[in-house]
């Protein structure tokens, strides 16, 4: 498909073009861990616990994940603002640096996280009984993380050049590759929670290939190699360290989240970090297609800003949060319909589904006003304004947090269910608040540095 004309396109058209695949994008991603959950639940005899297990390693594979998100995320915009300002010369040489620092730190993390591998997840939350399944299914996972950080951070760099499209495909293949395989070595070879880690690898590896050939053959600023600036790499790493933060402190809220229900659960404690991982696995459902959604539309947002297109991307910018709005209002709905038959696919226990059920409906009670805390907080991160990307970011995140350790006291270990809804509901309201006040500014230092900085009309 042809990449989109971000600075002439219509408006509405432009922003479902990049929201939708990017949404799209992002849901299949989720599908990678789903899907492995999944089928380990329904291995006989060691499910739920080797299900448990498993759930204790997301956070490791969020905080590895993240990554990716600091130069992919940080890049992209900064790579989208030169193309807007017809610079590309600059933006060849972001992408240069962009590849070469999350190459060494696809190579380096992982590394390191296997050296220490079993300390982390015994701090995470794992328990005796549980311990040897999140340990096999991470040692395995590690050996494909380098080609995980590498495709969901290039393909970053794929649709902020309009190629939506592309951006998708790069994560269907993965999720399809690993789906077909998951039943593979997990049943018929008979390698349990091996087998998902193994079948995971080689799927990521599939994504990153397919990544790979679209930036050197599809792209109008396709990989390249020098120029290379320690400087450049710097910006970009601030740039990216609100979606960083989003996602590094997913792994903090999990690890808390863990801790919280082992030491409240009492002897149900694997029970609860059954249902902690179900919960959010299918609150991931959503959240990762909002995100989709909010930095999926960051490439219109930063292409305008360098193009001093104002009120296209002060248009643009109000589209992109009604959509965000309908969708989660949408899966807020269908959550009351959809919960227990999601469930059913992980456990047949009636305890755990009973209890699962009421936490996820805890859960998305504050989906609709995370539609604001995510697209303000893009924006800001569009718009070159990392710093107060990342206060957002580190507020809602303090709030849950903080939260989850002090509701268990009062409530006992559901309270920490009621921590992520309570503190979306608040945080939200804080960055509407703060992002109010803050982009008029924004938009008006834009006009003083740069008198060209105008109104200019657009089709709708």
């Amino acid at each position: 498909m042809k990449a989109i004309d971000l600075g002439n396109d219509s408006i509405n058209k432009t922003i479902l073009r990049l929201a939708i695949p990017a949404m799209l994008g992002q849901l299949v991603n989720v599908l990678y861990g789903i899907v492995d959950r999944m089928y380990i639940g329904n291995i006989a005899n060691i499910g739920d616990i080797a299900l448990g297990g498993v759930g204790v390693s997301v956070p490791i594979t969020t905080l590895l994940t993240s990554f990716s998100y600091l130069i992919g995320v940080g890049g992209a915009p900064l790579l989208a603002m030169n193309l807007g300002a017809k610079k590309e010369d600059e933006a060849k040489k972001i992408l240069s640096n962009g590849f070469l620092a999350m190459l060494v730190l696809s190579i380096i993390i992982p590394i390191i996280t296997l050296c220490c591998l079993s300390p982390l997840l015994e701090a995470f939350g794992a328990t005796n009984e549980n311990l040897e399944y999140a340990y096999e299914y991470m040692f395995i996972y590690l050996f494909g993380a380098p080609f995980a950080i590498m495709a969901l951070g290039l393909n970053q760099f794929i649709i902020c050049q309009g190629n939506s499209m592309a951006g998708m495909k790069t994560m269907l293949i993965g999720a399809i590759v690993n789906i077909i395989l998951d039943p593979i070595f997990i049943f018929a070879l008979n390698l349990n929670v091996a087998g998902a880690a193994i079948a995971t690898v080689i799927a990521q590896f599939a994504s990153f290939a397919y990544t790979v050939y679209i930036l050197l053959r599809k792209t109008q600023v396709k990989i390249n190699f020098g120029n290379y600036d320690l400087k450049l790499i710097g910006r970009i790493m601030i740039m990216g360290l609100s979606p960083f933060i989003i996602l590094a402190t997913d792994s903090v809220v999990n690890i808390c989240l863990n801790a919280s229900l082992k030491n409240y659960g009492g002897l149900d404690a694997n029970m609860y970090l059954t249902v902690s991982t179900i919960t959010t696995s299918f609150f991931q459902l959503v959240t990762m297609p909002l995100m989709g959604i909010s930095s999926g539309t960051q490439a219109f947002i930063s292409y305008n800003y360098g193009a001093n297109n104002r009120d296209r991307l002060m248009h643009g910018e109000r589209n992109i949060l009604i959509f965000a709005i309908i969708f989660c209002a949408i899966c807020f709905g269908i959550s009351f319909l959809i919960a227990k038959p999601f469930i059913s696919i992980f456990t047949s226990d009636q305890r755990i589904t009973e209890v699962t059920t009421s936490s996820i409906r805890i859960f998305m009670f504050g989906i609709i006003p995370l539609a604001f805390q995510y697209c303000f907080v893009d924006c800001l991160t569009a718009l070159a304004k990392p710093k107060a990307a990342a206060f957002c970011s580190l507020f809602r995140k303090a709030l849950i947090i903080s939260t989850t350790f002090i509701l268990p006291i009062f409530m006992g270990a559901m309270g920490c269910f009621y921590a992520e809804m309570i503190s979306d509901c608040i945080s939200s309201l804080v960055t509407a608040i703060f992002f109010l006040f803050a982009f008029p500014r924004i938009m008006h230092r834009r006009l003083l540095l740069n008198p060209i900085f105008k109104f200019k009309t657009s089709k709708e």
